[in-house]
């Protein structure tokens, strides 16, 4: 993109300007800011068809039908608004067809009430074509409002509005400046996108995981998350009043050390009183830092969806975060779970650097201050032994109580596993605590079959079919497997595309 951007007002009137595109806007909730900010621009009639606000239930229920979970702020109503409102485009103006780009853009918003009690969120859309007789692209986003008043949030939902729409026509070709252009005029700190998916004849190439990845990466979104299915996942539904076991790492690959860290948390976790077996979500997180930064993006990219591919194939839930410090992960999952409990299965090492005063220097009340979150009423860590650095035969065998601290710490160290925030993990493989990550990626780009015991089996077939993590392939194989991504991505969208057809209205 340039450095001039263009502001709101210049997006709709440039918009309103072009006689290609025409067009319906739907809005529910926070007003018709979108509608508005194109009728300030001036010249909205070379645009828009019609604007409308079914606000009352029964009347949008009689338009788009009824909602079978009751709730109308959710995905599949945005998508019931996109697919009536562009169907009726193409009905009632089929004297256009040959020279317009029809879109309709919906959303369903819901602000902050009278009293502030919510937390504001919504729905976008846009079904859109690119060319005159063109088959339909969409694109949809999930938002959080983050002002604390409802004029602001209603102002930032007409911002982004128009970015949203101003992208779909002018930015497809180039998915970085799409999604970044979406922030214009506009930061994190008034709205999170957590959530895009993006389908249609202009986007089969286009891998929604990447985008959700880019979400995080390009500063739109704090976290995003993958269901076991390996599709994006929003995580207020998928973790809302779950209890959580996290494991975090580099996952790069997944060892046989990973497996049974998670394994012996989740039969500690499982077994605490105030834990619901049946209720309990186990979750791999990734932080950005470890998406690898090379010349290469694409297989940067690519090396980073394929871990999430491995681990969705585990069985476990996916996310990738922004959150280097732990008490930052559990702060932000804390929001979920509506007093369910949190576990945090962590190595040795990894818990001598959750107590390290001076990785909380940022903060006024230092390490107490991140304490208070890490460390929060539901929240327990689950430490994995690890071997001393210095052990020769792989005998030395280190638990919580052979942590290294600083003077002043010990105290608080103990008071926390005094008040059973630190428990040691039981009948732990000793024998796998000599898998070293970085040791099994030397012996894969070696042609190695060492490596091959340090991983699950899945593993193991993964790198070799897809000539992962430099795993030596010759050129035409990986020609293949650049062919299969392809044809993947195409084959989801595709799926995806089918299913919004089937959309009744």
């Amino acid at each position: 993109m340039g450095f001039n951007k263009l502001t709101t007002k210049e997006k709709a009137l440039k918009i309103n300007l072009d006689p290609t595109i025409y067009g319906s806007i739907a809005e529910i909730g926070a007003g018709q800011e979108v509608a508005a900010n194109f009728f300030k621009a001036g010249a909205a009639s070379g645009t828009i068809a019609k604007t409308m606000s079914a606000y009352d239930m029964a009347f949008s229920d009689a338009i788009y039908g009824p909602e079978p979970g009751g709730r109308y702020v959710c995905q599949s109503r945005v998508e019931r608004m996109l697919a009536k409102e562009f169907s009726l485009l193409g009905e009632r103006l089929p004297q256009r067809a040959d020279k317009t780009c029809f879109f309709a853009f919906a959303d369903t918003i819901e602000q902050l009430n009278f009293n502030r009690t919510n937390q504001g969120h919504g729905w976008l859309g846009v079904r859109f074509q690119t060319k005159p007789n063109g088959g339909a692209n969409e694109v949809v986003l999930h938002v959080e409002l983050k002002d604390n008043d409802p004029l602001l949030q209603q102002e930032t939902i007409g911002i982004l509005g128009v970015n949203l729409i101003y992208a779909c026509f002018y930015m497809t070709d180039n998915v970085d400046d799409f999604l970044s252009s979406l922030m214009d005029e506009l930061s994190i700190h008034k709205i999170i996108v957590n959530f895009i998916r993006v389908t249609g004849p202009d986007f089969l190439d286009v891998d929604n995981r990447l985008l959700s990845l880019l979400l995080v990466k390009n500063g739109l979104a704090k976290t995003t998350m993958f269901g076991p299915d390996g599709q994006v996942a929003l995580p207020q539904d998928f973790l809302y009043k779950k209890n959580i076991l996290v494991l975090r790492g580099r996952f790069r690959p997944i060892t046989k050390v990973n497996i049974d860290m998670m394994e012996r948390s989740y039969e500690h976790f499982k077994n605490d009183p105030e834990v619901d077996e049946n209720n309990i979500v186990t979750v791999a997180e990734l932080t950005l830092e470890n998406l690898r930064i090379s010349e290469d993006r694409k297989k940067d990219e690519n090396d980073f969806l394929d871990r999430v591919d491995m681990l969705c194939s585990l069985g476990y839930t996916v996310m990738i975060s922004k959150y280097q410090e732990y008490y930052r992960l559990t702060n932000y999952l804390s929001r979920f779970t509506r007093g369910r409990k949190i576990g945090v299965a962590v190595g040795l090492y990894n818990l001598e650097y959750i107590f390290t005063p001076k990785y909380y220097d940022h903060l006024k009340g230092g390490i107490l201050e991140a304490f208070g979150f890490l460390f929060g009423r539901n929240i327990k860590l689950y430490v994995y032994p690890s071997l001393a650095r210095e052990s020769a035969n792989g005998a030395d065998v280190l638990r919580s109580k052979d942590i290294k601290l600083e003077d002043g710490i010990h105290s608080l160290f103990q008071a926390m596993v005094d008040n059973n925030k630190i428990e040691d993990l039981s009948d732990c493989n000793i024998k796998n605590l000599q898998i070293i990550s970085d040791r099994v990626l030397e012996l894969i780009k070696e042609g190695s079959t060492e490596w091959e015991a340090m991983v699950p089996q899945i593993v193991v077939e993964q790198v070799k079919q897809f000539c992962l993590f430099n795993y030596p392939c010759s050129v035409e194989r990986k020609k293949e497997i650049e062919q299969s991504r392809k044809e993947s991505t195409r084959k989801r969208q595709l799926e995806i595309m089918n299913k919004g057809a089937s959309v009744k209205i």
